[in-house]
């Protein structure tokens, strides 16, 4: 495959990952999208929070509704001269599509626009709606971002019945893994007081990383479940440690570690909380702690999305998918809790947030080709 492969496909990610939208900054992504999808009668409606755009598009009055939903954010590009190209002057090389966003996810927004394009061509009377929920927070702190938007459709309750997220699913060939739920995220922030001194005399001082490191060995080793058939057991793991003044003779007064708990649907937050909370009391220690939940585990079982997804890959791959609750977090959190069957399906992530980020570019044809089919089992 040469560097002139271009199809709508491939030709509208090559514009979108052009555009240096590095978290909250879109730079012209969502117009982009709005213009190709205003043109196919979608009723746009640009929804801007702070220093975040995002927009909701819908085609159709009716239900049931099915809303594609992603983001126009990237992560910073790292050192560019590790590239192969520019990250944001994309190009095929060798059949592989490189550009930061290829994968996460620019491509497969790329892929939900032509697949539109097609199947309202194709069956333009279908029945139900479709629309597109885009963010340009989904990378930061996703505070003004896909959950804003959400609490306005909550507000006039405009209930999406399927949402099909764009995010880099697929592990060794495009859609052998989909994700039909996302494991709950926890984190804290760990302060542990002690009494600075010299390291000469220990007995006038209290070292907070040696009264810690007992309470970090249990949190290490504990195991919260089981997990069970849909998620992995509860995962603790330890992100960071800062103490000291930087000096060898000095004994620290403070300590503070940064933690993150991935967790199933066995246990909740309020679990995982009070018996944190315990470990650190039975060891005595004086500390204060903040606690910031990012999102609540959900799952989409067996339905008519997954459905409609699994024999879209069957007929169109020629293999079945895995379902999978695996990974990092994703917008489908915001969503699922209203209601909506949600289930993560695009490109490999083989490169996301790396140098380098690339998709083969025939799997983004393949992917347009996937939601198409998607949208058929479901609207027709």
């Amino acid at each position: 495959m040469s560097n002139t492969y271009h199809s709508e496909t491939i030709s509208l990610a090559l514009e979108l990952i052009s555009k240096s939208s590095v978290t909250p900054e879109d730079k012209g992504c969502q117009k982009l999208m709005t213009d190709r999808l205003r043109a196919i009668h979608f009723n746009i409606e640009n929804m801007r929070f702070d220093d975040v755009d995002n927009f909701w598009a819908r085609r159709g009055n009716s239900g049931p509704l099915l809303a594609f939903a992603g983001h126009t954010d990237v992560v910073p590009t790292g050192p560019v001269d590790k590239w192969k190209v520019d990250p944001f002057k994309p190009q095929i090389i060798d059949g592989k599509l490189y550009g930061r966003g290829a994968a996460d996810m620019k491509g497969s927004l790329a892929a939900m626009i032509t697949a539109c394009e097609r199947f309202i061509d194709e069956h333009p009377d279908h029945k139900g709606s479709i629309a597109f929920l885009i963010t340009s927070d989904e990378e930061g702190p996703s505070i003004n971002g896909t959950v804003k938007v959400i609490e306005q459709l909550e507000n006039r309750n405009e209930k999406i019945d399927w949402c099909l997220v764009g995010e880099p699913s697929s592990t060794n060939k495009l859609g052998d893994v989909v994700k039909n739920g996302r494991r709950g995220s926890l984190s804290g922030t760990l302060t542990i007081q002690g009494k600075q001194g010299h390291v000469a005399y220990p007995h006038l001082a209290e070292n907070p990383i040696h009264m810690a490191a007992p309470a970090i060995a249990e949190l290490s080793t504990t195991q919260w479940d089981n997990g069970n058939e849909f998620f992995p057991p509860t995962t603790f793991q330890i992100s960071n440690i800062h103490s000291g003044t930087g000096a060898n003779n000095v004994i620290p007064g403070e300590l503070q570690l940064l933690f993150n708990l991935r967790f199933s649907t066995e246990v909740t937050e309020t679990d995982l909380i009070n018996r944190i909370e315990e470990i650190f009391d039975k060891h005595q220690l004086k500390y204060e702690l903040e606690w910031s939940l990012s999102g609540h585990p959900f799952l989409t079982p067996e339905g008519q999305l997954v459905d409609a997804i699994s024999k879209s890959i069957s007929e169109i791959c020629g293999y079945e998918t895995e379902l999978s609750t695996a990974g990092g977090t994703s917008d489908g959190r915001f969503i699922a809790p209203t209601g909506a069957q949600v289930v993560e399906l695009g490109p490999l992530n083989a490169t996301i947030h790396q140098v380098n980020e690339h998709v083969l570019a025939e799997d983004l044809d393949t992917l347009s080709a996937l939601y198409q089919r998607i949208m058929e089992h479901l609207l027709l």
